[in-house]
């Protein structure tokens, strides 16, 4: 049950501040004549933040902090796409009335996948801080985590105050 308790907390603490991904589909809800206009926008951010936290307790912290490479370059990627999305909305002509335009299917899957998976910040909270708040918990199959395996072969070290194995 603690699991589940630190696990709700998590996603609660994660999804509350309103970031790109959220502010797109909200707008999208609203813009669209139907609800179920709307479930492309909505399909695919699910799906990306699923396979987003599939990643990142599968281990791709362990990955980034072994190539730092590949960290750099992910850097790099993040940063460019935070200038290419700049440069859009900057050129973009809006309607003349200020009121957004509702987007086609295609385009709601395009730009929530681009927003879920390329957004720096949503790569950083689910690789740094899902992934590293699931070391401390061991797999359904009975394995356990580098960190668990690591403390257990420790030495284990004594109270304060009392003698390992002293004769009476």
């Amino acid at each position: 049950m603690d699991v589940f308790i630190h696990a709700v907390v998590l996603v609660f603490g994660l999804i509350l501040p309103l970031g790109v991904q959220n502010v797109f589909v909200f707008n999208q809800g609203l813009t669209q004549k139907k609800v179920q206009h709307a479930l492309p926008a909505v399909i695919t951010a699910g799906i990306s933040d699923t396979l987003l936290i599939g990643v990142a307790v599968g281990g791709m912290s362990l990955i980034l902090v072994q190539w730092p490479l590949l960290t750099n370059i992910l850097y790099g990627a993040g940063s460019l796409f935070l200038l290419y999305m700049a440069w859009g909305l900057w050129k973009s002509s809006g309607s003349p009335d200020g009121i957004p335009v509702a987007m086609s299917a295609g385009r709601q899957i395009a730009f929530a996948a681009s927003v879920s998976l390329l957004n720096p910040h949503a790569l950083l909270d689910t690789v740094a801080v899902i992934g590293t708040s699931s070391l401390q918990y061991e797999g359904g199959d009975g394995k356990r985590t580098d960190h668990e395996r690591v403390n257990r072969n420790k030495e284990e070290v004594p109270k304060l105050g009392t003698k390992k194995d002293s004769p009476r």
